[in-house]
């Protein structure tokens, strides 16, 4: 179950061992959990075998937590696993931005996945389509025959569709089965339906099958996120609704310059995905899976383009909305092997894949506004290289309290934070 309240005031005052034990008490979470966050390598070797081929060891990124996140009335307390700082801090700080309007509300669909059938030399591939069409109803009663406890659970093998699309190596007929995979990616149960009916397709269209595989242009399983900000929330103290209400003008300019320029779209993308990437990799998703849908998605039937949508409505509120294919599970997969990634998923608290997927999209509905929002106010740098000193600071050689007093003294004098800067202030914090 999601935690009761996802206000965790203070949380990134408080140390790395104090946050974990803070998270176990509010998500009531095992010690075995808690000690799969503290353990130097989550991962065990002999574990990491039996995930990949010739392992040679493992590598580890941090785990933060996002918080202020409140979703179709839940809050959640969301894990991110990644190397880039501000990150975290932005998604949380835009998350707290729309509560006085409830925060985010989801809108998904169906986790129904497509298997493609690729059959090549066709004499007649118009023909060869019509008679997959005309045996739908068997086909799909032989894909549900793989799987009936998939079936049982109220998924399976919903529909079947063909096509003759025209290539390089002359027609082909492609046949895609829809695959509604309840809780699981799907991608097993999808591919091997689609193995299983072949022989059958080729009979039907006296073609050879080549190709028998799941797309990740899942454009049949979308997750849809709004939320609404008001122009007090937008503003940096929290009341200045005048100053809040030009935010939201450089927020819109700045949407509607990512919706018009593929060169802005890939990186206001590449920003939503900052989130939605790394909540994936620490609930052990397929993150991969879901980068590639998500920018076919941004240029499926259009020219590449934005993945969310901003607006103001007749109160000069904020209103954004974030829609792509969201591929996930909790069935399978990395998610029942790796300990942390169960740690992860346990401390959401998220019960299916769709609750899954609509927190995922949340996260990368705020991460992009953090991203619109500096650059429309102070630049997407001020906030960053202030998180991102710290790392600086070690570059440059400090060590141990020098790390943070280096980086708070460059704060405090809000100049250019640069590596000369970084130098300079350690020597002269030596040099005292």
């Amino acid at each position: 179950m999601p935690i009761e309240n996802s206000r965790i005031e203070g949380f990134y005052k408080l140390s790395v061992s104090e946050r974990r034990e803070l998270l176990a008490e509010i998500a009531e979470l095992s010690e075995e959990h808690v000690e799969a966050w503290a353990r130097t390598g989550e991962l065990d070797e002999e574990s990491a075998d039996r995930m990949i081929e010739n392992v040679i060891g493992t590598y580890s990124l941090p785990i933060g937590v996002a918080t202020n996140f409140v979703v179709d009335g839940s809050h959640y307390a969301i894990p991110f696993v990644l190397e880039e700082p501000s990150v975290v801090a932005a998604a949380s700080n835009m998350a707290k931005r729309c509560l006085a309007n409830g925060g985010f509300k989801s809108d998904n669909d169906d986790p129904v996945m497509i298997g493609q059938i690729q059959v090549v030399g066709c004499e007649d591939p118009q023909g060869a389509r019509d008679s997959i069409i005309t045996s739908k109803e068997e086909l799909v009663s032989s894909c549900n025959e793989v799987d009936p406890i998939l079936v049982k659970f109220g998924g399976g093998c919903k529909d079947l569709d063909a096509r003759v699309i025209e290539t390089g190596s002359g027609p082909m007929v492609i046949v895609h089965i829809h695959v509604d995979c309840r809780d699981a990616m799907g991608a097993n149960a999808v591919n091997t339906m689609a193995e299983t009916i072949a022989p059958k397709v080729e009979e039907l269209t006296r073609g050879t099958v080549i190709l028998r595989i799941i797309s990740n242009l899942a454009v049949l399983r979308l997750a849809r996120v709004s939320a609404v900000f008001t122009p007090k929330e937008m503003s940096d103290r929290g009341d200045d609704a005048a100053k809040g209400a030009e935010v939201i003008e450089g927020v819109i300019q700045a949407y509607h310059f990512a919706e018009a320029d593929p060169f802005r779209a890939t990186t206001h993308n590449k920003g939503i995905m900052n989130a939605i990437s790394s909540v994936a990799l620490a609930c052990g998703q397929d993150w991969r899976a879901i980068e590639s849908g998500a920018h076919s998605y941004a240029s499926h039937e259009r020219r590449y383009g934005s993945l969310t949508k901003w607006s103001k409505d007749e109160g000069g509120n904020l209103v954004g909305s974030i829609e792509l294919p969201m591929a996930v599970g909790l069935v399978g997969g990395a998610v029942r092997v790796h300990p942390a990634a169960q740690a992860n998923v346990a401390l959401l608290g998220v019960e299916s894949a769709d609750e899954l997927a609509k927190v995922m999209a949340a996260s990368g509905l705020a991460q992009n506004l953090g991203a619109l929002r500096a650059l429309a106010t102070v630049g997407i740098q001020a906030g960053h290289m202030k998180l991102h000193v710290r790392n600086m600071a070690v570059t440059a050689g400090a060590e141990g309290e020098e790390v943070d007093l280096v980086a708070s003294r460059l704060r405090d004098k809000g100049g250019r934070i640069t590596q000369a800067a970084v130098i300079e202030e350690l020597e002269e914090l030596r040099r005292q």
